[in-house]
């Protein structure tokens, strides 16, 4: 598709253990998470803008903090899907799309749980 890609980045801080896991993760455990939020548009507005990067942040902000400082097994969807980073990019791009202005669409999110490791979910 031509147009333009936008994207911003977020942080949150969060705990969880993964179910069904052999291995250290499977014991309770943090991370300072680092997400990575890409949206798409075909076309400018008449300020020649896709959208605002500061009305994009909002919408990351708004997801991110139901996220931020808390037990993430605990938190809707994840107190009955594994809390792992490749279910929580896609909760993140499926909260900011259902979030964002007409001609306008998700692109990926990634979600950082270090500095070396990450997951991109791409979207249906």
């Amino acid at each position: 598709m031509p147009g333009w890609e936008l994207m911003v980045t977020g942080r949150f801080a969060a705990a969880h253990s993964l179910r069904n896991f052999k291995g250290r993760c499977e014991a309770l455990h943090g991370h300072n998470w680092r997400v990575e939020v890409v949206v798409r548009g075909e076309n400018l507005d008449q300020a020649g803008l896709v959208m605002d990067f500061g009305e994009l942040k909002a919408l990351m902000r708004q997801v991110l903090d139901g996220l931020d400082h808390r037990y993430l097994n605990e938190v809707p969807p994840f107190d009955r899907l594994n809390p792992s980073s490749e279910l929580i990019a896609r909760y993140i791009y499926q909260e900011i799309a259902r979030r964002l202005p007409p001609g306008v669409e998700m692109a990926r999110v990634s979600a950082w749980e270090s500095e070396d490791s990450r997951a991109t979910y791409l979207g249906p």
